[in-house]
C-alpha cells in the first residue's frame, strides 16, 4: 500500500473544477495582480481568524519580512525566536541585519520556551513559530511589551493563533490551504501596521511612482488568490481530517517507543511528527513498505552554518538538538483514508517489535 506524505492530485480532484473555474474568472478579468480577488482573500482570511484586517503578500518568508520592515527592525537589534523551524523563520531576522536570538524549545510542544526569554534593551520583536500546527504559548510573550510576529505558516485555520501584534501565513502548496505556487499573507488589529506593510509590499510607493519608504515586490498574485479562495471553503473540514488522522495514530502508536505528539485545543496537524528511537532506520523500513516520511527538521537552526558568525555551538540549545535526532514525521494529510492510518500504524509497530 503506498502512503504518500501529501497528495496533492486528490485533493485538486476533489475538488470538482473549482480552482480551474476560479482560475478561468482571473483570466477573463485581466486583473493578475493583487485587485479584487487579493481583496477578497484578504477579507475572508482576517474574519476566519478574528482580526480587523490582512495583508496579501507574495510568499510566507516575506510575510515575516516585511512585517519586521514594518516594525523597523534593522541592524543592531535582536529578535528573539526559536531554533526549530523552517529556515526562513531566522533568515528573515537576518536578512534585515538583526540578530537572531535562539531560545530553547519545550520537549513535549516543540514549541519556543516562553519560561526561557530574556529580554534586553536590544530586543526589537519576538517571533514565535506555531510548529506543525500545535499554537505556541503565547500569553506570557504578548505580556513582555514587545511586538510579537506569529509565525503561523503552519497553523492557518486554527483557533489558537493570532495574540500577537502580527499573524503571517504561508500559502505554500504543501501547507493545509495552500496554493498553486507561493502566496503568504500578514494579519493583524492594528490598523496603522496593516497600512505599514500594505504600503511595503508595493515598493513603498503612494501615490503612485513616488516612494516615501524602501519597500519590497510583495504583492500576491491574483491567480494564487482565486485558488486559494476555491479552496478555502474546505479548509476547515481538511482541518478537521487532520484532527481525526492524528487521534487515529495517537491511539494505534500508544505503547510504542515512540514519543508522540500531544493534542491542544487549536492544533490543527500541518504534519504529525513523532520523537522516534532508530529514527533512520525506522524511515528506511517504512520506505520499503512504500510509506513516505520526512524530518523536519534535520538541523537546528542556531547550529546553520550560515549563522556561524553569531557564535553558537553545539549544546546551546540542548532540547532543540535532541529533538533534531529524534523528529519524524507521518503521513496525515486530509486524502488519507483508515486503511492507510493502520497500516502506517501497523509498519512502525512491526518495526519495534522486530520485523526490522
Amino acid at each position: 500500500m503506498k502512503v504518500p506524505l501529501l497528495d496533492l492530485v486528490a485533493q485538486h480532484q476533489a475538488l470538482d473544477g473549482a480552482v480551474e473555474a476560479a482560475v478561468q474568472r482571473v483570466l477573463a478579468s485581466g486583473q493578475f495582480v493583487l485587485g479584487p480577488e487579493v481583496a477578497a482573500l484578504e477579507s475572508e482570511l482576517a474574519a476566519l481568524h478574528g482580526k480587523k484586517g490582512a495583508v496579501g503578500v507574495s510568499s510566507g518568508s516575506d510575510a515575516l519580512l516585511v512585517s519586521l520592515m514594518a516594525l523597523g527592525v534593522g541592524p543592531g537589534d535582536e529578535v528573539i525566536t526559536t531554533p526549530l523551524s523552517f529556515f526562513s523563520t531566522a533568515g528573515a531576522i537576518a536578512r534585515l541585519g538583526a540578530r537572531p536570538v535562539f531560545v530553547d524549545i519545550r520537549p513535549e510542544t516543540l514549541n519556543l520556551d516562553a519560561g526561557q526569554v530574556r529580554i534586553t534593551a536590544k530586543t526589537k520583536a519576538i517571533v514565535p513559530v506555531h510548529l506543525f500546527g500545535r499554537p505556541a504559548e503565547l500569553d506570557a510573550l504578548v505580556a513582555t511589551g514587545l511586538p510579537v510576529v506569529e509565525d503561523a505558516a503552519q497553523a492557518v485555520g486554527s483557533s489558537g493563533i493570532g495574540a500577537g501584534k502580527a499573524t503571517t501565513l504561508s500559502f505554500f502548496p504543501s501547507k493545509n490551504l495552500g496554493a498553486a505556487g507561493d502566496g503568504g499573507m500578514v494579519l493583524s488589529d492594528d490598523e496603522a501596521f496593516l497600512a505599514a506593510v500594505r504600503l511595503l509590499r508595493t515598493h513603498g510607493s503612494h501615490p503612485k511612482y513616488i516612494h516615501a519608504v524602501l519597500g519590497g515586490n510583495f504583492r500576491l498574485d491574483a491567480l494564487q488568490a482565486a485558488v486559494l479562495r476555491a479552496k478555502l471553503p474546505h479548509l476547515s473540514s481538511w482541518n478537521e481530517r487532520r484532527r481525526s488522522h492524528a487521534a487515529r495514530y495517537r491511539q494505534l502508536l500508544e505503547g510504542t517507543p515512540l514519543g508522540l505528539p500531544t493534542d491542544v485545543p487549536g492544533h490543527v496537524w500541518h504534519h504529525f511528527v513523532v520523537r522516534a528511537p532508530r529514527r533512520e532506520a525506522l524511515r528506511t523500513f517504512l520506505k520499503h513498505s512504500d510509506v513516505d516520511t520526512e524530518v523536519y527538521y534535520p538541523l537546528a537552526l542556531h547550529l546553520q552554518p550560515c549563522f556561524r558568525p553569531l557564535g553558537y555551538q553545539g549544546g546551546d540549545c540542548p532540547e532543540a538538538e535532541r529533538a533534531t535526532a529524534e523528529v519524524l514525521a507521518l503521513p496525515v494529510h486530509p486524502d488519507l483514508n483508515g486503511d492507510q492510518i493502520d497500516f502506517v500504524s501497523e509498519r512502525v509497530r512491526a518495526f519495534y517489535a522486530g520485523a526490522a
